[in-house]
């Protein structure tokens, strides 16, 4: 068990840590929460998951390993420093960097620049390694927030450039209700699929669920009422080289399929959508009922409906276990509920 701790988004409060320790119980890794600071979480956990969260989560940005967490003040940042063996870290003949990220008003750029400067002398001192700010071997990083300094060996880096070229309008096919590609992924972590397990969106619409699914080496099937959602979809895959088990014109009343893994989905609500003269609660119970005679024992649906619908008590009254809820604000008449179920 390695110490380890994540930059993770702003975006939301609590999403981005609850998606990473969904990843982490997906992929099998026991761990161990150490502490949570500001756009920080600080955990016990396997080296090797570092590879399953870099190719699965939305809401990190880095993950470093800890040396250590000190107050933010210079004389406890130095002692901190010069009391830790660096030596097992950074050879002489290595080159090394030293990054320092900043959350919120914690510390200025000018206290950054100057933070960086003298922890990267220690550093040389006690190694003798050589800076190289544009290409070294290793990157000393780190984290000033809530008051504190966290520390450590950056160990991979995640861009968001990604997510934001599979957003909704660069897709090739766009329809106004199509959740942000982040989103859509945290959700799929949250239902906790392993790579090779069967995904399926009852309400696929332009099949933003499908493709991160997909990505992170899921099987994939949709459903849509609407035919020319279902074409919009399969272009929308084919645009990323993703193959599907299938996207086809069928009601989530009664999917055509015998068994899945998990359910993730995003159901219609709103003006742009098409409800077939039905109310959003009837859609999801009718869905929750159909799906849930498809899925084994203790398997997840993770589900985003309006906040006022309280999908935790429709899901609760049918037989699911509420594990889960998170509220993301979208505009002034509209906060999604994201919940995860387990199906009992």
């Amino acid at each position: 068990m390695a110490k380890l701790f994540f930059l993770v988004s702003g975006e939301h409060e609590t999403l981005p840590t609850a998606e990473l320790q969904a990843i982490l119980e997906a992929e099998g890794y026991p761990y161990r929460s150490v502490e949570k600071l500001d756009h920080v979480l600080k955990l016990e956990a396997d080296l090797t998951c570092i590879g399953h969260i870099k190719r699965r989560a939305a809401f990190t940005r880095l993950c470093a390993l800890e040396l250590f967490t000190s107050k933010a003040e210079e004389t406890a940042i130095e002692n901190s420093l010069l009391s830790t063996d660096l030596k097992k870290f950074l050879k002489e003949e290595e080159s090394f960097a030293v990054r320092i990220k900043r959350i919120k008003e914690y510390a200025s750029k000018s206290d950054v620049m100057n933070l960086e400067r003298k922890i990267g002398n220690i550093v040389k001192e006690k190694t003798k390694a050589k800076v190289n700010l544009r290409n070294p071997d290793k990157t000393f990083t780190g984290i000033l927030t809530s008051n504190s300094l966290v520390f450590g060996l950056k160990l991979v880096e995640m861009p968001a450039k990604p997510f934001v070229e599979r957003r909704p309008r660069k897709k090739p096919f766009f329809h106004p209700s199509a959740m942000s590609a982040k989103l859509t992924r945290c959700m799929v972590n949250l239902a906790r699929p392993k790579a090779g397990e069967l995904v399926l969106d009852p309400f696929c619409g332009t099949g933003s669920t499908l493709i991160e699914a997909a990505l992170i080496g899921c099987r994939v099937v949709g459903f849509d009422v609407q035919r020319r959602m279902t074409r919009g979809a399969d272009r929308n895959l084919k645009h990323f080289g993703i193959k599907s088990e299938g996207v086809l014109m069928a009601d989530a009343r009664c999917p055509p399929i015998v068994e899945v893994d998990c359910v993730v989905t995003d159901p219609p609500y709103g003006k742009s959508t098409i409800t077939l003269k039905r109310s959003t609660r009837q859609i999801v119970e009718e869905m929750l009922i159909a799906v849930g005679e498809r899925l084994g024992s203790s398997r997840r649906v993770c589900i985003a409906a309006p906040k006022t619908l309280n999908i935790a008590h429709l899901a609760a009254t049918l037989g699911y276990k509420h594990l889960e809820s998170y509220f993301v604000y979208v505009h002034r008449s509209l906060t999604r509920e994201v919940a995860v179920f387990e199906k009992a």
